[in-house]
């Protein structure tokens, strides 16, 4: 599937976990969403405020054990702290936890800006059937369309098969151009777009509905994303099926 071919197939829904809490709703959903995303960097704070009980390691395998319970498939990131990751984690950190939990993903995300710097889990990843998903975030504004188009032309050069960008969306010029992105006919590669902000919750509807690959919501009734949408209230937009096809 390419990212023009995208537009006429339905965008499959991402439920975003983020937290413990996250992960136990999750695992109790009776329909559950296409593809799950577990925010480890989000998770690592939680590990390592038990690090000086010496359970961090403990924790790591609780979480471990309880994935194979999620009922979709599973995309694993840990974010860079300039594109909104949390806990401030160094790259070897990443590239450890990415590494540990790559058994357990269909798709692993990784920053354009990291995809050189973690070259080796991304080889890791293509040797273990694991897809590549290479993003760009930027929360202060949307970046004119042709620098959009350059960033998917260089995810493309590192093996993506998903690019995913979501940008700052304060107004409707920020907006028409995520919109403009995805309707590009010259990008083959399939395209996740959203927007944060102002406009975030709007744009997330529209861009799915020109196309996006995916639709990210939160598993949880609340979110501390401007803009990003529930689970609950994309399903009663009418945003994918919510559930897995097949």
């Amino acid at each position: 599937m390419t990212a023009r071919s995208s537009a006429t197939q339905r965008s499959r829904v991402v439920g975003v976990i983020a937290s413990r809490v996250d992960l136990d709703q999750a695992l109790r959903m009776p329909k559950p969403p296409d593809l799950f995303e577990l925010r480890l960097d989000r998770l690592a704070g939680i590990v390592d405020q038990h690090r000086k009980f010496s359970r961090a390691r403990d924790l790591w395998s609780e979480l471990e054990n309880k994935l194979p319970r999620l009922r979709a498939p599973l995309i694993i990131t840990a974010r860079h702290p300039q594109e909104g990751g949390g806990n401030k984690l160094s790259l070897r950190q990443r590239r450890d936890v990415l590494t540990r939990f790559l058994l357990h993903a269909d798709y692993v995300d990784v920053e354009l800006r990291s995809a050189s710097a973690l070259r080796s889990l991304l080889t890791l990843a293509t040797q273990k059937k694991v897809r590549r998903i290479i993003s760009f975030h930027n929360f202060k504004s949307t970046p004119p369309l042709r620098v959009l188009c350059a960033k998917a032309r260089a995810a493309k050069t590192h093996g993506a098969d998903i690019f995913k960008v979501a940008t700052r969306t304060d107004t409707p010029v920020q907006l028409a151009r995520l919109l403009d992105f995805i309707a590009k006919k010259d990008i083959d590669l399939p395209v996740s777009a959203m927007g944060i902000g102002k406009l975030g919750a709007i744009s997330r509807v529209l861009l799915a509905r020109a196309g996006s690959a995916l639709v990210y919501g939160s598993v949880g009734a609340e979110t501390d994303i401007e803009g990003q949408l529930s689970l609950k209230q994309l399903r009663a937009l009418g945003i994918g099926t919510m559930t897995k096809s097949g």
